[in-house]
């Protein structure tokens, strides 16, 4: 059992770790290449922010713990709207001035609406994985649309500026893309062998695994990016972090974990994590977008608390359940 939860926290730290040489090798090779910095932003920064999510689904697909990744990519998304986002608007009200992310929001309703009908014959099957990452690819190309309409003045924009390297050796970009890649690997890989060890230990299923420990190891990166955006008073981006990477947990994450091991969906998915994930979407649309005319609105430090507090009480519950016996 040591062996196990030693091999989730060394797995979690050093996958947190590699994701950001990751990204920034990604991102300092994008610029160098000549690719706008909203491109970077809203298709490779959002991508390795998701890398640990969607490493870990591959590996659990892969070892028949497909529950595991299904677990991980709603479970994530929960995390990053209401621990990621509640815990960053209490550390900084998050003021939404970007027209680009109520273009993005709606985009996200959609994508779990899809992937909601798929999963409702209680089966994730191969042809789901497929349908998922075709419709995440076609994402990225409206995402790259998107991003070269979007006036230079745009908040995002400026914002997003500052924060990719600017300067970087391609040298280095390949050696930070490399390396940072190689590391994901097999930190995802001693992940998953450690969830899975303890699920086995405690008699829970995969799932509440992916949905607890798993989840919110693997939204560290997005818990990171997002607070220190916010303490730059770059909360566009705070946001954006968020709503990218679940574009990127539903589509990619579920549809590896599809197309590599179809599986059965536990009934709870559908009747507890998904409702709760849309609910939180919306909610989050609605602060972001505020009730002015403008349509920008602000993610206010009580609404920060509101979002912290239901995740405890939805990580709480799953507890419960284990502990009753229904895990």
């Amino acid at each position: 059992m040591l062996l196990f939860v030693l091999a989730v926290i060394g797995g979690l730290v050093v996958l947190v770790w590699s994701a950001d040489r990751f990204v920034a090798g990604a991102a300092g090779l994008a610029r160098a290449l000549g690719v706008s910095t909203l491109i970077i932003g809203l298709t490779i920064v959002a991508f390795g922010t998701s890398a640990p999510e969607m490493l870990v689904s591959a590996m659990a697909a892969l070892q028949g713990n497909a529950g595991l990744a299904i677990g991980n990519a709603i479970g994530s998304n929960i995390a990053n709207m209401a621990l990621v986002l509640g815990v960053t608007a209490l550390i900084a009200p998050l003021a939404v001035h970007s027209n680009t992310l109520n273009r993005e929001f709606p985009l996200m309703f959609i994508v779990m609406g899809v992937a909601l009908v798929l999963l409702w014959n209680g089966m994730l099957s191969r042809l789901d994985g497929f349908i998922l990452l075709a419709g995440m690819a076609g994402v990225v190309l409206w995402t790259i649309h998107l991003a070269r309409t979007t006036g230079a003045d745009d908040p995002l924009v400026e914002e997003l500026t500052g924060e990719i390297p600017a300067h970087m050796p391609r040298g280095r970009a390949w050696w930070l893309l490399v390396s940072g890649l190689a590391l994901l690997l097999g930190s995802s890989k001693l992940l998953v062998w450690g969830a899975v060890g303890i699920a086995q230990y405690f008699g829970v299923s995969d799932l509440v695994i992916g949905l607890t420990i798993v989840a919110i190891g693997t939204s560290l990166p997005e818990l990171a990016a997002s607070v220190m955006a916010a303490r730059k008073n770059e909360h566009d981006i705070a946001v954006g972090n968020v709503v990218g990477s679940n574009l990127f947990n539903i589509m990619a994450v579920l549809g590896i974990a599809g197309s590599i091991s179809p599986t059965a969906v536990e009934p709870a998915v559908l009747y507890r994590d998904f409702p709760l994930m849309m609910i939180l979407a919306v909610a989050l649309y609605l602060m972001a977008r505020g009730f002015s005319r403008s349509g920008h609105g602000t993610i206010q430090r009580w609404a920060g608390l509101v979002l912290l507090l239901v995740f405890l009480g939805y990580q709480a519950s799953l507890f419960l359940l284990v502990k009753g016996g229904a895990g």
